[in-house]
């Protein structure tokens, strides 16, 4: 079966992390399908009002389409189970691990991981970086 999707966006709580990925990949590949997968409806609402294609919420969602799409983008916590205060659940951080799309992954030290060699750096350079490895992934 085709792929539907070009990428997905995974996020929870706020969205904001998320809205902030699909507005960056949305205005440099405006024809890209972007999908949203949300923790809770917050999160994928707030990702579909930043441009993303299409969007579904909870944790058959994320488990369902972790499998279809070729690119993964979000915070590290959604490999991490019973992240994001919770939201995350087991099931879905191992669908998105074990999952053989590329994952581009934005560390966040709210998540409770430090990955060494990876220097403490704002949100907006962390976005900068993951467009930079979207845009070498799609080329």
């Amino acid at each position: 079966m085709k792929n539907t999707y070009d990428i997905a966006v995974i996020d929870g709580k706020g969205g904001g992390i998320g809205k902030i990925l699909v507005e960056s990949i949305r205005r440099e590949f405006p024809d890209l399908s972007i999908l949203a997968l949300g923790t809770n409806s917050a999160a994928t609402i707030q990702m579909l009002k930043a441009g993303a294609t299409d969007g579904a919420t909870g944790e058959n969602a994320i488990i369902h389409n972790a499998y279809k799409v070729p690119i993964i983008a979000g915070v590290l916590a959604i490999i991490m189970p019973n992240s994001l205060l919770g939201e995350l659940t087991p099931k879905m951080a191992e669908a998105i691990s074990d999952s053989e799309a590329l994952k581009i992954l934005i560390p966040s030290h709210k998540c409770n991981a430090h990955i060494a060699g990876v220097e403490d750096a704002s949100l907006q350079h962390l976005i900068n970086d993951a467009m930079r490895l979207i845009k070498e992934s799609i080329k």
